[in-house]
């Protein structure tokens, strides 16, 4: 599980480049698809900087901590930095949806990953808890049987 999560904290962090390198470009981006699917339209619009910081960059060391914690085995605090992060990104994706009504490809794929990521971090956690309550049970038997 482990893996997994860590590569899917990778792939955010490839695809949140992405959504940078279209945040400081003023080329047509290839995910200009049509009026409702346009990455340059969101990642230029006033809501892609946070007190200056570009919401691609802030996706990016998110998704870099989300890979630090998945690798050192700190499941609990990867769900709740993955579920910090699926909350924010469903707040992104209410302004897409509702106010600027346009859709980036990137952010909806980092949304899925989000989501994802943040679904198999809680299955982890429960996981943990399932084990550790498998060794207790054992050493209870252990005791008995003294």
């Amino acid at each position: 599980m482990r893996i997994l999560l860590a590569l899917l904290a990778t792939l955010g962090i490839m695809v949140s480049s992405l959504a940078l390198r279209v945040h400081y470009s003023t080329d047509t981006q290839p995910c200009d698809i049509n009026a409702r699917w346009d990455c340059g339209i969101v990642n230029h619009s006033r809501f892609a900087v946070v007190h200056g910081v570009p919401v691609a960059a802030i996706g990016i060391a998110g998704y870099a901590l989300l890979l630090l914690l998945a690798a050192v085995g700190m499941r609990k605090l990867l769900l709740v930095s993955a579920g910090a992060g699926l909350g924010y990104a469903l707040y992104l994706t209410h302004i897409e949806r509702d106010l600027l009504q346009v859709w980036c490809l990137y952010c909806v794929c980092s949304q899925g990953i989000i989501a994802l990521l943040t679904l198999l971090a809680a299955a982890w956690v429960a996981m943990g808890r399932r084990g550790a309550g498998a060794v207790r049970l054992s050493a209870n038997r252990t005791l008995a049987e003294r």
